[in-house]
């Protein structure tokens, strides 16, 4: 693939709604993750497969997998927390599942109620048991740049939980922002001595825009190597176990300024927009995205009911 191609790995449909206290229907997800795939995204975490107790907003797991309308070369993701998150998934039709877990011990006992080094064996199974029935598996790297509750986080423990989970057999590791306490120069950084120990291939980048800095630290990390990005439409998100995480940056500003740049994702920003308009009125508030608020500005979005 070439090095100008930027993949998008778009989190809104789990990590952008999970922290919203109003519940939304079943049919605006999957309204959401289709209005997504005709924009060209190729890669959505679609769900997530806790138990409802911890996350009500996504108990509609089940119904919101097999409700969806598959496109084919359409990655259609899911968010498991133990091996039966992952036979409730592969019952919904799910083939790719996300495993989590922090870099900072405080943040993953109030995330998953166990210590890092408890979380291993967890995980480990879990994906042996999505390779064995021929599912792929991705990772997750919490607070890799601050913690809500440790403050700074030691590169070297990013580093432990990274080569963990590539040792367990996922293909990447999203090496995530939690909190949007990152800057420019520590993202590149430490994006660039990741990749001296594992590969760009084999890492992405996940930020929030909690301080505004969410694109300059996308731009870090690109220069370090990363061509694999999550983002959140309409810059939608939180996390419910980091107090002072705001939204993921928005997908519409990070495409944006990728296509600016003269890179390229395959996806087409004024459906973008129109989906993260859907959702603004879905939600009933201005959202995050600061190009889906200057198209509107700029007379309107087309495509929206398309």
């Amino acid at each position: 693939m070439s090095d100008n191609h930027i993949t998008i790995f778009e989190v809104g449909p789990r990590d952008g709604l999970q922290n919203e206290k109003e519940m939304i229907q079943t049919e605006v997800k999957i309204e959401l993750i289709e209005r997504l795939v005709r924009a060209g995204v190729k890669k959505i975490e679609a769900t997530s497969f806790v138990n409802p107790k911890w996350i009500p907003q996504l108990s509609d797991s089940k119904e919101v997998a097999t409700k969806i309308r598959r496109e084919e070369g359409v990655v259609y993701s899911a968010l498991v927390p133990n091996v039966r998150g992952l036979e409730r998934a592969r019952e919904a039709g799910i083939q790719e599942i996300a495993i989590f877990m922090s870099s900072s011990e405080s943040h993953n006992k109030n995330n998953i109620n166990k210590s890092i080094d408890e979380t291993f064996p967890v995980l480990r199974e879990v994906a042996e048991v999505a390779h064995a029935k021929g599912m792929r598996v991705r990772g997750y790297v919490s607070t890799a740049f601050g913690c809500p509750f440790e403050g700074e986080v030691p590169l070297a423990s990013v580093v432990k939980v990274t080569e963990q989970l590539l040792n367990m057999g996922v293909y990447e590791v999203s090496i995530g922002d939690t909190i949007g306490v990152g800057n420019p120069r520590e993202v590149k950084q430490s994006f660039s001595s990741l990749i001296s120990l594992f590969g760009s291939d084999k890492l992405a980048g996940h930020f929030h825009d909690t301080k505004g800095m969410g694109l300059a630290n996308v731009y870090a990390a690109l220069e370090a190597g990363i061509r694999t990005f999550d983002s959140s439409i309409a810059g939608l998100g939180g996390c419910p176990y980091a107090p002072g995480a705001s939204g993921n940056i928005s997908t519409e500003d990070l495409v944006n300024m990728l296509h600016q740049m003269g890179l390229h994702t395959g996806i087409e920003l004024e459906k973008l927009a129109a989906a993260g308009k859907f959702m603004e009125r879905v939600l009933g508030r201005k959202l995050q995205s600061k190009v889906l608020a200057a198209m509107k500005s700029a007379g309107g979005i087309k495509n929206e009911h398309t």
